[in-house]
């Protein structure tokens, strides 16, 4: 996933189907396709509040917030555009923005509402960061191609990008698999390039990457929004078989590394019978189940934004009983009817029509499969070695509440386990803004170099040739620890 926060995507309705007048138009560039910037002014300052919107292949939205000041990222949002009349709902933040979309697209005028504040807000396009794409698109000292795979289970075809590095091989290789909500093959956020950034690195470092565009997105053909957790591990299964069919990729050395939602399709697919991955790699992997994650981060990001206990309480509340609701009522026209009663007679600020879309997508098969979904039912079929990453500042995959169950189930299951948390790191593996490295004369995210050197040196302990000597990076102490103690990276390095 799940995808700033990654995983309560379907309560928030992520993706919204908008009116058949707005999908009508012309096939020109879409007037709500990039990023929108503003401040919000709250009592003692203001905050900068970033909105991406990016227009899928089926003519819905994609949307997600960011407000780097309180390490937001991703969180998502809802679109419901009527000609120029535009209404934002977050709704895991419980805010919202009503306006209109003013001056060809280029401004977002309106009202802001969260709990205890209404204010004015006017969002302006920002122009496209160009600094971190250049980093990246200079000409690299290995070889990158532009390929397509199909999933042959679902028929659609899957584009990507895959990068070996110099020399004659054959190189171990990885899969990258993205979070929840649609991505493109480089997961790029405000311009920063996370799965750009990790296929860089580990090319540049003797490991053959593959990355793709999801279902829906970019070169990929598929629907997004109609498939579930599980589904999307057949396009991980795709995506291992093509890389292992490389000639220059040893088969038997190809694994998986995942963020987030991506990291638990990688946990499905090493517990699939079959051809097993040679290792996974979970980048702040759930290990609660799906609905408890969700619960857990709505309250998390409400206290965050100022909401007081009883406002987070009511919240919760209303997500619980729709949830109940849902598992309960198997019939989806039903259960939206039911669902949008609940919304609209919980006084949530939202009308009619927004109620019914909410419900669509919180009965969509996503949504059903994942309020139920254990992270830790199959890790006992897990067939390989396992990596666990996780950030301390993460908030929306708590390393205490995700990765300690996930490191003692695979370790009560007798599977080799590695962990590690990261001081100061969020949910897209960046450190403080105050540690970004300056780039044409600004600050750049980047993911977190420690992050970079665990992967790599662990990536290269599990997929040494053997006979080898163990790469001089990687400590063997490091990776065997005792399921009872989870220190920080800092404590970690002699």
């Amino acid at each position: 996933m799940i995808r700033l926060l990654l995983s309560f995507l379907i309560f928030l309705g992520l993706v919204i189907q908008p009116p058949a007048r707005a999908m009508a138009a012309p096939p020109t560039p879409a007037p709500l396709n990039g990023q929108w910037k503003g401040p919000l002014k709250l009592l003692g300052g203001e905050i900068s509040i970033i909105i991406t919107i990016v227009p899928l292949t089926n003519g819905a939205y994609y949307a997600a917030l960011d407000a780097p000041q309180q390490r937001i990222s991703r969180m998502p949002v809802e679109v419901e555009l009527k000609g120029d009349n535009l209404t934002l709902t977050i709704e895991q933040a419980g805010s919202s923005f009503v306006g209109k979309v003013l001056d060809e697209g280029t401004t977002l005028s309106g009202t802001w509402k969260q709990p205890g504040l209404t204010a004015p807000m006017v969002l302006t396009r920002a122009a496209a960061s160009t600094q971190a794409i250049t980093k990246f698109k200079a000409t690299p000292p290995y070889r990158e191609s532009d390929v397509t795979f199909t999933n042959p289970v679902t028929k659609n075809r899957l584009g990507g990008t895959l990068t070996i590095p110099a020399g004659e091989g054959p190189f171990a290789g990885v899969v990258l698999l993205s979070d929840s909500g649609p991505q493109t093959r480089d997961v790029d956020v405000n311009g920063y390039r996370m799965f750009g950034q990790l296929a860089d690195y580990l090319t540049r470092h003797g490991i053959a990457v593959l990355r793709f565009d999801d279902r829906g997105v970019g070169k990929s053909t598929g629907s997004y929004s109609s498939a579930t957790t599980a589904d999307f591990v057949t396009d991980a299964q795709a995506a291992m078989t093509f890389l292992r069919a490389e000639k220059l990729v040893a088969a038997h050395r190809v694994g998986l590394l995942g963020h987030g939602e991506g990291a638990n399709v990688a946990l499905l697919a090493a517990a699939m019978p079959g051809r097993a991955p040679a290792f996974v790699v979970s980048l702040a992997g759930y290990g609660q189940l799906g609905n408890e994650v969700l619960r857990r981060q709505q309250g998390e990001i409400m206290r965050l934004i100022g909401a007081d206990p009883s406002q987070v309480k009511a919240a919760q509340d209303v997500y619980q009983r729709t949830v109940d609701v849902i598992r309960q009522t198997p019939d989806n026209t039903v259960a939206r009817s039911k669902v949008a009663s609940l919304l609209l007679g919980a006084n949530m600020g939202i009308d009619a029509p927004m109620a019914r879309a909410r419900a669509v997508q919180l009965t969509s098969p996503w949504s059903r499969y994942f309020f139920d979904f254990d992270p830790q039912a199959k890790l006992p079929g897990v067939q390989c070695a396992v990596l666990l990453l996780n950030g301390t500042s993460d908030l929306q995959v708590s390393a205490r509440r995700n990765m300690m169950p996930l490191y003692k189930a695979l370790r009560h299951a007798k599977r080799t386990a590695a962990d590690y948390k990261l001081d100061g790191i969020n949910h897209l593996f960046q450190p403080a803004p105050a540690q970004w490295p300056m780039i044409n004369g600004v600050q750049q995210a980047v993911f977190s170099p420690e992050g970079l050197k665990i992967i790599h040196s662990w990536v290269a302990q599990e997929t040494r040739p053997p006979g080898d000597p163990l790469p001089v990076t990687v400590k063997r102490p490091a990776t065997q620890r005792k399921a009872t103690r989870t220190p920080s990276i800092s404590k970690t390095r002699n």
